[in-house]
């Protein structure tokens, strides 16, 4: 597999003095192109932090994240949120939609946000959303769709703009069991069919079990 993200020596911390908090403390992980891999370890262990620093959310205190051997650090803040948008797709434990637009206008965001015409981000997000089983909900706005299906939409806005990656940090965390299994199904589907790499972060040994590789984080470092 052709490597696709490269951590070296990654450090975050907060705080400063006495109340300076290390979270990581030296990481180096590697992921490759339509990988499958979970990020596991216990609460607080920095999970959602690193998840949030390889997606461009946040700065790192010290060390590179390289996306195709480029040091995405380096970009300004303007370059760094064009990347983002255009490169990285975010699903997290609350889907985030605008409760004022209905399913096809909230998968749309990410497209016009870009630039992308209203013609040509309208069949974008038909398609994402005809691939995730929605096809007949595009008019439904978030009050009038189930959990799960409010959460299939946030995966079709994650998608519309076909990313490279797709980061999802507890994508299942808000749903009971059932739905919850289907939307881990429904996301390791769309990475077999995008070729899309996907990195979760989950407390659910369960649902992490199901990916070929898992990351352990303890104590600031990262294993696997």
């Amino acid at each position: 597999m052709k490597e696709l993200i490269k951590v070296q020596q990654l450090f975050k911390s907060f705080g400063n003095g006495e109340k300076k908090v290390e979270v990581l403390k030296g990481i180096d992980l590697t992921f490759f192109e339509g990988e499958r891999v979970a990020i596991v370890g216990a609460s607080g262990a920095g999970k959602t932090t690193l998840l949030h620093i390889l997606g461009t959310l946040d700065r790192p205190t010290a060390g590179k994240v390289l996306y195709g051997g480029r040091d995405i650090f380096t970009l300004n803040e303007k370059e760094l949120a064009f990347f983002r948008n255009r490169e990285i797709g975010f699903i997290f434990q609350f889907h985030h939609l605008l409760p004022e637009f209905n399913a096809l206008e909230n998968t749309m965001m990410p497209c016009l946000i870009q630039g992308i015409s209203k013609k040509d981000a309208t069949l974008r997000a038909e398609a994402i959303l005809s691939l995730v089983g929605l096809k007949e909900r595009l008019s439904h706005k978030p009050g009038e769709l189930s959990g799960g299906e409010q959460q299939r939409v946030a995966v079709a806005r994650a998608l519309v703009l076909e990313p490279k990656v797709l980061l999802a940090d507890e994508p299942t965390g808000n749903l009971d069991s059932r739905t919850g299994e289907s939307i881990f199904v429904l996301l390791q589907e769309l990475n077999r069919i995008k070729n899309v790499t996907l990195i979760v972060v989950t407390h659910n040994p369960n649902l992490a079990a199901q990916l070929p590789r898992q990351v352990l984080l303890t104590d600031g470092k990262a294993f696997g």
